[in-house]
């Protein structure tokens, strides 16, 4: 079953403020979040993030929420 991220206003208002210090970093912070299991685990390294984010973001710097 594949799980549906549906942000809540407070993690819109987290990203909106980050967003607007750092582009990139809240849409790493977005993708993070979608790859997230049930309890907030993450598993990854540096390389696969990098190909996610170019996978998920045509423009890593473009508001994506």
């Amino acid at each position: 079953m594949t799980r549906v991220f549906r942000p809540s206003r407070k993690f819109k208002r987290d990203y909106n403020r980050l967003y607007h210090k750092n582009p990139a970093a809240a849409n790493l912070f977005l993708l993070i979040t979608e790859l997230a299991d049930q309890k907030g685990q993450v598993t990854t390294d540096e390389k696969e993030l990098a190909d996610l984010m170019a996978q998920r973001f045509e423009d890593p710097q473009r508001y994506s929420l």
